[in-house]
């Protein structure tokens, strides 16, 4: 008796030890995950990954076998339906709107533009603990860190008023600092500047002011020009990621050649070189930025203190109770490819099975959502991991595809491509973007970004510039004519159960994305009763 005993603590010990082997294993292998997104299964997301894998060499076992079918390269969307994903879909579909939503833009500008030096009452921090941590900063980077009452003022009102904008820009954070990191280490400067794109545009790659800079890093037309960042009709490097924070980095290296001084480098960043001499003059001499703050822009005057507040807020973020969602570590794996043919973003979505905000927000210097082909300029379309293969293996197919169907659709975009046109619009009563982007076959997010526009709101006698994708039709227009028109509109009142993709089988050749561009639909929340324009 005893001994079977004996025997069996020793199988339930051996047992417990696996276990718990097997648990650790676990936790390694999907820590990123857990850390981020605590409630999904581990299991669900290992079914999901051997799904992928099972997918990928029936796919690749495929192609070997039979020729290129337009089916083949959706393979990634299919994943994306199953009934059983439904929550990851969701998270991802979150995490997507967050990067896409423009409105942290408008909130980190008020921010700046707005800084209160008043006292602040913020219990939570000590003036003691915020010159210790201050002191800390101070050591470990070449920045002036140094306590001063209005410093403490700033810091304490971003923790006060400003926690829901910080903590959603630490989640952003996540996917573009390691890029900026990688160049700032390159150039051999201070890896801290990554939190100057946070105060120049909220980390917005498509970020414009009211006086036309642009992109992460805010350049203005001719800086971009100078630091090589191409600007045309089509392409606006200053929004590329990766090529405006190159740039960046050359003209900060430059400033700081100047200034000696990172203060002033970065003042004179923001507002230019000549107006910090100017406030250094001003000023009697002086060189320290706190002594020269009184005489420079208002905006500048609140730029370095934003700066140093953002600094110390995401150093200090755990011990202030932060805690930004983030998304999961490998969805954001991508790659480029060389374009070889003129091809738009919408048909990259279609070829490959990513959503086309997706491809928006990875490849944001592309202004007219159209990656042109020039023999002396090489572009590249930038792409999940997992779309790269798929494209790449049908690469000729699919240019292919895209010519016949640029060929077929009215030849309008081969004439756009030789010669851009403008058009200039008038608002009439009754116009709302979804409309107007309708009938010149444009997106709403287009004519904002053409038009500078923070919102949806528009004024009867407002004027919009229009690049159109199709010719618009006129008095003289010949009745064969496919342009979209206000007679071209159907209507369709939404019922109980509906969704955008149910809504868009019943209308031939229309997708979800056609009624959320038609109708400027940022979600995909539906109300019953609710009016959806129809374009022909």
């Amino acid at each position: 008796m005893k001994k079977r005993y004996r025997l069996g603590c020793a199988l339930m010990l051996m047992t417990a030890v696996s276990l718990n082997a097997q648990k650790k294993s676990s936790n390694l292998e999907t820590y990123e995950v857990s850390r981020t997104l605590p409630v999904v299964d581990t299991i669900e997301l290992k079914e999901k990954l051997l799904l992928r894998e099972q997918e990928i060499a029936r796919s690749n076992t495929a192609r070997k076998k039979q020729p290129f079918l337009y089916k083949e390269v959706e393979w990634d969307s299919t994943l994306q339906n199953l009934n059983d994903r439904k929550y990851a879909a969701k998270i991802d579909r979150l995490w997507m709107e967050e990067l896409t939503n423009g409105s942290l833009y408008d909130s980190i500008t008020a921010l700046v533009d707005d800084t209160e030096y008043e006292d602040v009452d913020y219990p939570e921090l000590t003036t003691k603990v915020l010159k210790e941590r201050l002191a800390e900063l101070d050591a470990r980077t070449p920045f002036n860190v140094e306590y001063n009452p209005s410093l403490e003022n700033v810091i304490k009102g971003y923790l006060k008023r400003h926690k829901p904008t910080l903590e959603r820009l630490m989640g952003l954070s996540q996917f573009y600092f390691p890029g900026f990191e990688e160049t700032l280490d390159k150039h051999n400067m201070p890896l801290e500047l990554k939190y100057l794109a946070i105060v120049e545009s909220a980390l917005r790659p498509r970020a414009k002011s009211r006086v036309g800079a642009t992109g992460m890093w805010q350049f203005m037309f001719n800086t971009g020009k100078l630091y090589g960042l191409d600007v045309s009709s089509y392409v606006d490097e200053r929004m590329d990621p990766i090529l405006s924070t190159e740039a960046a980095a050359q003209y900060l290296s430059k400033l700081y050649e100047i200034f000696d001084d990172w203060d002033l480098a970065l003042a004179s960043y923001n507002s230019g070189p000549g107006n910090v001499s100017k406030a250094i003059r001003r000023s009697g001499g002086r060189t320290n930025y706190w002594n020269i703050r009184h005489h420079l822009p208002r905006e500048t005057a609140g730029y370095i203190p934003a700066f140093l507040a953002t600094m110390y807020i995401f150093e200090y973020a755990d011990e202030h109770g932060y805690h930004p969602a983030q998304p999961d570590v490998n969805y954001f794996e991508t790659d480029t490819i060389r374009v070889k043919e003129t091809i738009t973003l919408q048909q990259v979505s279609a070829y490959t099975g990513v959503s086309l905000d997706e491809i928006q927000f990875l490849n944001p210097a592309y202004k007219l959502d159209v990656i042109p082909y020039l023999e002396d300029k090489e572009y590249y379309l930038r792409l999940p991991i997992t779309a790269i293969g798929p494209f790449v293996a049908n690469e000729e197919n699919i240019y292919n595809t895209a010519k016949k169907e640029l060929e077929r659709d009215e030849k309008t975009l081969p004439q756009y491509l030789e010669v851009p046109s403008s058009v200039t619009y008038r608002v009439r009563s009754g116009d709302y973007l979804g409309k107007i982007a309708s009938r010149y076959g444009v997106g709403v997010s287009q004519i904002k970004r053409w038009n500078n526009l923070r919102s949806n709101n528009l004024r009867i006698g407002q004027r919009l510039s229009l690049y159109p994708n199709k010719p618009v039709a006129t008095s003289s227009s010949k009745g064969s004519s496919k342009s979209v028109t206000s007679s071209g509109e159907k209507k369709y009142v939404v019922q109980r159960g509906d969704s955008l993709w149910k809504i868009a089988r019943k209308f031939p050749g229309v997708s979800a994305e056609n009624l959320k561009v038609w109708n400027d639909i940022s979600g995909t929340k539906l109300k019953p009763g609710m009016t959806l324009v129809i374009a022909n």
